[in-house]
């Protein structure tokens, strides 16, 4: 079973050149300071619907290994943060498959436990033998 964070922001105008040259350098340096050389980063696949109000959507599949779903979902939830707050002034839906995933003026998106030690060696524990995972 696979699991997915989307991510998409809606508004009637489009993208600034300004915005768009701020989206590109939030994605850059997000992909570089990804965790996993061997997982899927911040993907942003278009902007276009439609209804022609998307302005930026993606989406990034978590890890098969339970020990890296902890600190993905931090780095993927922190990077849209980072866009939503380059992107003014649009309508953002942020979820993990069916489940919204809430904003947070302060803290941005995030989910409970998501940057919890102990739980992240929890889930790391998981799978004994790494030819275990799965995805």
């Amino acid at each position: 079973m696979s699991v997915s964070i989307y991510y998409s922001a809606r508004r009637a105008q489009p993208l600034t050149a300004t915005e768009s040259a701020a989206v590109e350098r939030v994605v850059a340096a997000r992909v570089q300071s990804f965790p996993y050389d061997d997982e899927e980063s911040l993907y942003l696949y278009g902007g276009d619907d439609d209804e022609g109000d998307e302005i930026l959507a993606g989406s990034t599949k978590l890890s098969g290994d339970p020990g890296r779903w902890l600190p993905v979902t931090a780095h993927v939830l922190d990077s849209v943060t980072e866009l939503r707050r380059a992107v003014g002034g649009a309508q953002w839906h942020v979820h993990m498959d069916d489940s919204d995933i809430p904003w947070d003026e302060n803290e941005g998106y995030a989910l409970p436990g998501m940057r919890d030690a102990a739980l992240a060696a929890e889930l790391d524990g998981l799978c004994g033998d790494r030819g275990e995972q799965g995805g």
